[in-house]
């Protein structure tokens, strides 16, 4: 098959960036159909980055400085926070356009040059994370950004070049793209690097090796000289507080389940079988390397919400790519070329559903019915360009057990196993839970602490989210989460906690004040109003 020639195909994917990328821009704004309290949480990440603050230093959060990065540039510039995010897709995609034009050029042949490229720039552009779930949200963004570098890193590593090699440039293209995704989600580095690795070693591509060891260091030292060592520490701990806390570690099936339940098994056969059909054809490197990934690919669904295998469209680029020219054929008769083909051909069709979610995302953005939605932060008229349906964020409801003492079901609670009842100050709080209504519950707390005359303070909430500030004349905390993941990032630079008497996250609630109780803190109430109980911390 033909090799691609470079205009040609850097025309297109040129092109794929600007439709893609300007049909949001085209619609006026970001009209969300799902993930509005992940918006949030970005919505605090980047204010507060845009503000001059470094994640991890200035507050929790295990996501990396180049997921925030791109979106914090174009708010410092003057951007509406929706503007932002579809001009820092537009330039992450833009970074990345010449990384995957050497690899298509120098990789791939026939249409699958386009057909990686398109679907790369996708990756970067889209406006869902995946899955087959069709609503518009922005929420996981660096889950499909480093997808987009995965796809630059892994196939120069694991397929040789079809020309001439150069492996100082492809070298150093890999070492900086593992730096991205170290500095985007560690995850896809700690999953993928292992891979990485044994393909250039079994293939004896040392001087590759060497020149990905110093861009990344040289990525590194960057990184140490603009924020400083104690970076890496505090990223380090962020990371050990997730993984270590019983808040967030994996936000959907277990890692099992992500293997052999029913939605994902066949991608799961169809791995395993490439790596037996890979090495039947004589492609042993290649097929020790997809060995060594597949652990990999498993992890990352596994670690991300909705466990998405976006990993099956790489896996098809590289099925079809190895391919043997010549008739081959293994133990059993069966001709490899063919055998391949039809694997690569299933792999395609289970990921169609999310492929096709990507692909179709920026035009139902462009045709959504914009009638009766309302901004996310109403409060905050410069970011008003991010919007949703009004009844997604005032239709509030309470949930609560019904086998509490004196109710109807009371008999059947052991069989429930229901945590323990949460106190504060001796005082048993409510089991409830509010489900919906985010800008509900932050507009009439926000009202509500002002008019009590709590103004200017800075304030961590027990509950999921503790957006205060972006709702009234409140203090965001050095070094709290804007997320909460556990433990009790930034306690010691609050005013007050924000105790919910119904939070949003029940577990999350208890969790926090189980904690301040384990560690000896006092909290003094200050407040209380009808939706909670304002406290004052104070250390043991």
């Amino acid at each position: 098959m033909s090799r691609p020639r470079i205009v040609p195909l850097l025309a297109f994917l040129v092109a794929v960036v600007v439709v893609l990328g300007a049909a949001p821009i085209l619609k006026g704004g970001f009209y969300l159909g799902k993930h509005e309290g992940d918006t949030m949480h970005l919505a605090e990440l980047v204010l507060r980055m845009a503000g001059g603050q470094w994640p991890h230093l200035d507050f929790m959060t295990p996501i990396g400085v180049l997921a925030l990065a791109p979106i914090a540039w174009f708010i410092q510039a003057g951007a509406g926070l929706g503007h932002a995010i579809f001009y820092a897709q537009i330039l992450v995609a833009a970074v990345l356009l010449l990384p995957v034009l050497r690899v298509a050029v120098s990789r791939l042949t026939g249409i699958w040059p386009y057909a990686y490229g398109g679907f790369v720039m996708l990756l970067c552009l889209a406006l869902v994370h995946g899955e087959a779930h069709d609503g518009i949200s922005i929420s996981m963004h660096y889950n499909r950004w480093a997808w987009a570098v995965s796809y630059v890193v892994i196939p120069l590593a694991v397929l040789a070049p079809l020309n001439r090699p150069r492996p100082w440039l492809d070298g150093a293209l890999i070492g900086l793209g593992l730096a991205a995704l170290v500095l985007t989600k560690v995850t896809y580095f700690a999953a993928f690097a292992p891979g990485i690795f044994v393909a250039l070693l079994a293939r004896r591509q040392f001087k590759e090796l060497l020149s990905a060891v110093i861009a990344g260091l040289a990525v590194a030292v960057a990184v140490t000289l603009a924020a400083g060592t104690q970076f890496w520490f505090a990223y380090l701990g962020d990371l050990l507080t997730v993984a270590t806390g019983d808040a967030r570690q994996a936000p959907g099936e277990s890692f099992i389940s992500v293997i052999v339940a029913p939605l994902y098994m066949g991608g799961s056969l169809v791995l395993i079988m490439s790596v037996i059909l890979l090495r039947q054809s004589g492609r042993a490197v290649e097929g020790l390397a997809l060995l060594v990934l597949m652990p990999g690919f498993f992890y990352v669904a596994y670690q991300n919400f909705g466990n998405d295998p976006q990993w099956l469209y790489l896996l098809a680029l590289l099925i079809f790519m190895l391919r043997p020219a010549e008739p081959v054929t293994n133990g059993l008769g069966w001709d490899m070329r063919t055998a391949l083909t039809y694997v690569g051909a299933l792999v395609l069709a289970f990921g169609a559903p999310s492929a096709i979610n990507l692909a179709f995302s920026p035009w139902r953005h462009l045709a959504a019915d914009t009638a009766d939605t309302v901004p996310l932060l109403p409060r905050l008229e410069r970011h008003g360009d991010v919007l949703t349906p009004q009844a997604r964020l005032y239709t509030i409801n309470l949930k609560q057990p019904y086998d509490r003492p004196g109710d109807p079901f009371a008999a059947y609670r052991d069989y429930a196993k229901r945590e323990d009842v949460v106190a504060l100050n001796g005082e048993d709080l409510p089991e409830c839970q509010l489900e919906g209504g985010i800008s509900a519950w932050f507009e009439l707390v926000a009202d509500d602490l002002a008019q009590a005359g709590y103004g200017g303070s800075a304030l961590i909430g027990t509950d999921l989210y503790s957006a205060y500030w972006l709702y009234g004349d409140f203090r965001n905390v050095k070094g709290a989460a804007p997320w909460y993941y556990g433990g009790l990032p930034g306690i010691e630079n609050a005013d007050y906690l924000v105790v919910p008497i119904c939070p949003m996250a029940y577990t999350l609630r208890s969790s926090m004040l189980k904690s301040l109780e384990e560690e000896g803190w006092t909290l003094r109430e200050m407040h209380r109003g009808e939706l909670y109980i304002l406290v004052e911390p104070v250390a043991p």
